[in-house]
């Protein structure tokens, strides 16, 4: 005899239970059921995997750029100083975040913005009250606890742990999303002085940091109807595979067009 599959000794033990129950609707019931039990499977199983995704993203560094200004290893010279970016996002765009969604993305991309600021030692106030407005606006536990001096941009494991156990992973994905293209889209603005803050290994890590964040989302997107337009997004950078600096370098140049359309799309 053929062996039954989970599903099918599922199926057959609930018909067995509904046995001298309403039978008009037993057959509604039975299919309902075996569907919960299939989607409960599916949705345990997409779990484990973004669980796993994010802890390959708690092992990657954060990109240099972002992290400089907490180590101070990357530093900018005098006559750098004198030429403020213009290519950061204004303060003022928190006030247009009208879902919880774009509130999140907003975070995360504006704390980058923030640390860049920084670097050029540009006054931060107004980054500072939109940051924390929309912190409070969103209200999310899962941000409390955190070591010291770490934003949600920099999308550790300890910030997946609290959001995951606060029932928030998709927004976490969202805000992994957002900063990141933050981060592509600023390196581009002048990558012969950012990328010498990266070496190889830096290099990939970002490459790789794309595959994992456009992995989860593509699964997420499925329940989350908020996370296609992300993914959708950042499927155009399929083309960003460096694992030397040059290749960065160059695959950035050439990809400038659709980081900025892609910052456009999910960074209201």
């Amino acid at each position: 005899m053929k062996k039954l599959s989970v599903f099918a000794v599922a199926f057959a033990a609930m018909v067995f239970a509904s046995c001298g129950g309403n039978k008009s609707n037993q057959p509604a019931e039975q299919a309902d059921s075996l569907k919960s039990f299939e989607q409960s499977q599916i949705e345990a199983a997409i779990k484990m995997n973004v669980d796993s995704l994010a802890s390959e993203i708690g092992k990657l560094k954060n990109l240099p750029i972002t992290a400089a200004d907490a180590n101070e290893t990357f530093k900018l010279t005098k006559e750098e100083l004198q030429v403020k970016p213009d290519y950061l996002l204004d303060s003022d765009v928190a006030e247009n975040a009208a879902t919880l969604t774009e509130k999140y993305r907003l975070l995360g991309a504006l704390e980058v913005d923030r640390k860049i600021a920084r670097l050029y030692e540009m006054e931060t106030g107004d980054y500072d009250k939109a940051i924390t407005k929309l912190a409070a606006d969103i209200n999310d536990p899962s941000f409390k606890g955190l070591d010291e001096g770490v934003g949600v941009s920099e999308t550790t494991q300890a910030l997946y742990d609290n959001m995951e156990k606060n029932g928030r992973i998709n927004y976490f994905w969202q805000i992994a999303a957002a900063s990141l293209i933050e981060q592509l889209y600023i390196i581009n603005q002048n990558s012969d002085k950012f990328l010498t803050a990266f070496d190889d290994e830096a290099a990939a890590n970002v490459t790789f940091r794309i595959v994992l964040i456009q992995d989860a989302l593509n699964r997420l997107s499925e329940f989350d109807p908020e996370i296609k337009p992300v993914a959708d997004a950042l499927q155009t950078l399929d083309s960003l595979n460096a694992t030397t600096v040059s290749e960065l370098k160059s695959q950035l140049a050439e990809a400038k067009e659709k980081i900025a359309a892609a910052r456009k799309a999910i960074i209201k």
